[in-house]
């Protein structure tokens, strides 16, 4: 069989199971049985940590890689060398990393509720799964 027929033959055989592969019924996803309390309980410290992180992060100074005022200072010296494009890219990073902030202070505040709800919690049922 020449190389073309026998590639043309492999690919319609892919093809058509995938086709067989896809017509097959899907596997029903797990339904949740409830809010997940006990997980978001669990893993209260290491969410509280790593929002804790971020903001110290955004935050920081110049000299702070992610920080807001060091993208504010890279926007200021794009503009200043005239570099449209790049000051374009960077102002609209900057007004997307500045709109984290107000989400990750509600975030930690959030947290802190749920944090006195999980103290408030019987240790075995914190919540169901």
């Amino acid at each position: 069989m020449p190389l073309n027929r026998k590639a043309a033959a492999l690919g319609a055989l892919a093809l058509a199971g995938s086709v067989l592969a896809g017509a097959a019924p899907a596997q029903a996803a797990a339904t949740p049985k409830g809010d997940g309390a006990k997980v978001i309980c669990k893993r209260l410290p290491a969410t509280q940590a790593r929002i804790d992180k971020a903001l110290k992060r955004l935050n920081g100074d110049a000299t702070v890689a992610g920080s807001v005022a060091r993208l504010e200072k890279r926007v200021a010296e794009a503009k200043a060398a005239g570099h449209t494009e790049v000051y374009t890219f960077l102002n609209d990073r900057l007004d997307f990393r500045k709109t984290l902030v107000p989400t990750l202070v509600l975030r930690q505040n959030d947290l802190k509720a749920v944090a006195d709800w999980c103290a408030k919690q019987p240790s075995s049922s914190a919540g169901s799964k």
